[in-house]
């Protein structure tokens, strides 16, 4: 237990210089780009050059770009993103509103995604060559080369269109109607997962057949065990240390497509946040999202982390 304190500490205190990192970046890019906080505030006006002027002074844009840039770090810290151009309203209570949605669709992405990927991943290590290994080989190398996007489309156009099953576009609040929330969640969760459960079937489908032509397993089955028992209890936890690895990499993906998606099916989480606030010229909210959206990809990885020393106690002997 010692260790396992000790290594995560290690570990997150790492993510301090990886954050700090993520910020100068976005900082930087939102610094080169076209977007005039100033402008942008006074959007829809004909403001003069000495407001403007006042404007960069008050709000410390006329500052050497060391200052700028740590006393951003400082206002994120407090919990200060920024203020919108437009709604002249806190960015984080827009970020705040949006969030909750990404997060539902990627994390129901992610499950469907887990699911499909163990259940075709096994089944076809268990009959390698055999049909069903071929099937799920074609089906996951299509799934590999179909994008989100070009999913989600098909999906509203037959599924929604065309025999009415799903709603085209919209969100409704789970506290309100669960059955209405499913409906409207399912077909972006879909778009956002088949391409990544696709690959973690093959990712799966490999660590399992090479498990299963290790010695303890035919020395378990051969003493009696039945195979599903094997399969289940030794087999998988051994199998799935290398598509944990690869999972914390997708749900990236996942919180990047879920920005595409979600504009697809007018959902109003943090794509439609971003995107709206592309079209509009308002850099603080841009930077918000980018950076909220990197912070979450950073986290989860570090759940994954944690999740695999759990599983992989070598993994913790060698970083003790």
């Amino acid at each position: 237990m010692v260790a396992i304190v000790r290594i995560l500490v290690r570990r997150v205190a790492l993510l301090v210089p990886l954050m700090l990192g993520i910020i100068l970046f976005v900082f930087v890019v939102m610094r080169f780009s076209d977007s005039d906080p100033a402008s942008a505030y006074f959007q829809g006006t004909n403001p003069t050059e000495q407001q403007l002027h006042d404007f960069r002074e008050r709000n410390g844009l006329l500052d050497p770009f060391p200052v700028r840039y740590f006393d951003f770090v400082g206002d994120l810290i407090r919990g200060d993103m920024g203020v919108s151009a437009l709604t002249r309203a806190p960015v984080v209570d827009q970020v705040t509103t949006a969030l909750p949605l990404t997060m539902q669709l990627t994390f129901l992405g992610l499950g469907i995604a887990v699911v499909l990927s163990l259940l075709g991943g096994v089944t076809a290590a268990i009959y390698r060559d055999r049909f069903p290994d071929q099937l799920i080989r074609v089906v996951s190398l299509t799934g590999v080369a179909a994008p989100g996007f070009w999913l989600a489309l098909l999906m509203i156009q037959y599924l929604a269109v065309d025999l009415g099953w799903f709603p085209t576009s919209g969100y409704v609040n789970p506290a309100d109607s669960f059955t209405g929330w499913l409906k409207t969640m399912t077909l972006p969760a879909l778009a956002l997962s088949l391409p990544v459960a696709a690959q973690l079937t093959r990712i799966v489908r490999t660590a399992v057949v090479e498990e299963l032509d290790k010695d303890y397993v035919r020395t378990a089955i051969g003493s009696g065990l039945p195979p599903v028992v094997v399969v289940g209890r030794n087999v998988l936890r051994n199998a799935l240390m290398n598509p944990l690895t690869v999972l914390g990499l997708r749900v990236g993906y996942l919180l990047g497509g879920a920005v595409v998606i979600e504009t697809i099916f007018n959902l109003p989480g943090m794509g439609k946040l971003m995107i709206d606030a592309v079209k509009n010229g308002d850099p603080a909210v841009v930077q918000g999202g980018v950076l909220t959206i990197a912070f979450g990809f950073v986290v989860v990885n570090l759940v994954i982390d944690i999740l695999y020393l759990l599983v992989n106690p070598r993994l913790r002997s060698a970083e003790a």
